[in-house]
């Protein structure tokens, strides 16, 4: 592929020839920052660790170099600060054993609303890794690039060949809780127990941004483990880590959908099993 921005980086931590690299893809992960992906894709990143038939490609859309900074890094220029940022995600990268690493290079603001630079970069990989499942933002995120990165991944998967599409595209958690949404078809619930180790490998290695008084390792850690206690309140814990996601495969199946649209009707959902909820409850204690 040739990539539309000068600071694009694509980086095969097994040393395979770029194309066979992007080409052996089964699950793609897309997020708008550096770490974005060792924060919400767990799922795609232990479905393939060191699985032979399975391989994870990480893209990265935007190249970090506003990123706070603090401690040791206070006094970096944005051009070192991106440069700090790309390699601590080859070393994530190289820790998850992933298939391949692709870093787009755009500033954030370059991509909101809309790039169709990015667009053209997306469909590129699209076409060489055509996908079986795709994890990127969900679009009611609060962090404005997020869902910016989530509109363009939308629209590139829906301008594939109908044949050539994923068969599920999920999105995920990282600046809001997904646990609000309704426990039926539309929130798919992933067990991601058993390897803390290496995703606390994943997450420490992003000491820039965990130095600048964030600490994303703890707060994810903490949300997976509290996303598997709080599933069922009458049920025992089947997974000791979960991850939440949005079912997003609607929407790339009929492009005619409306995101907003969806989205709304998520939350129209949520809002009806509260309001019979409680409707049911007062009813009740009125007749007492």
């Amino acid at each position: 592929m040739q990539p539309s921005q000068p600071a694009a980086t694509l980086f095969v931590p097994d040393g395979l020839e770029p194309a066979a690299a992007l080409g052996r893809t089964t699950h793609l992960g897309v997020g708008a920052h550096p770490d974005d992906l060792e924060f919400m894709t767990w799922h795609g990143i232990l479905e393939c660790y060191r699985n032979p038939d399975r391989w994870f490609c990480g893209v990265v859309v935007t190249d970090g170099a506003r990123s706070p900074r603090a401690e040791g890094f206070a006094g970096l220029s944005d051009e070192q600060m991106r440069k700090v940022r790309e390699s601590e995600q080859r070393e994530a990268a190289t820790i998850g054993d992933y298939g391949a690493l692709a870093m787009l290079g755009f500033s954030s603001a370059a991509i909101r609303p809309r790039s169709l630079e990015l667009d053209r970069d997306l469909d590129q990989l699209l076409a060489a890794t055509r996908p079986e499942v795709v994890y990127t933002h969900n679009p009611a995120d609060k962090h404005e690039t997020h869902v910016a990165v989530c509109l363009h991944v939308l629209r590139a998967l829906r301008r594939m060949p109908v044949e050539q599409r994923p068969r599920a595209v999920f999105g995920c958690e990282v600046w809001r809780g997904l646990d609000w949404m309704r426990d039926d078809e539309d929130k798919r619930v992933f067990d991601v127990g058993g390897r803390e180790v290496l995703f606390e490998k994943l997450m420490g290695v992003f000491e820039s941004q965990i130095a600048g008084g964030k600490r994303y390792d703890l707060a994810t850690l903490g949300r997976r483990r509290a996303n598997a206690t709080y599933q069922q309140p009458r049920e025992t814990d089947s997974a000791s880590l979960a991850e939440l996601a949005m079912d997003l495969t609607p929407l790339v199946t009929d492009p005619s959908l409306s995101v907003r649209d969806h989205v709304l009707g998520l939350i129209a959902r949520f809002r009806d099993e509260v309001s019979e909820r409680l409707g049911a409850l007062e009813a009740g204690a009125r007749e007492e």
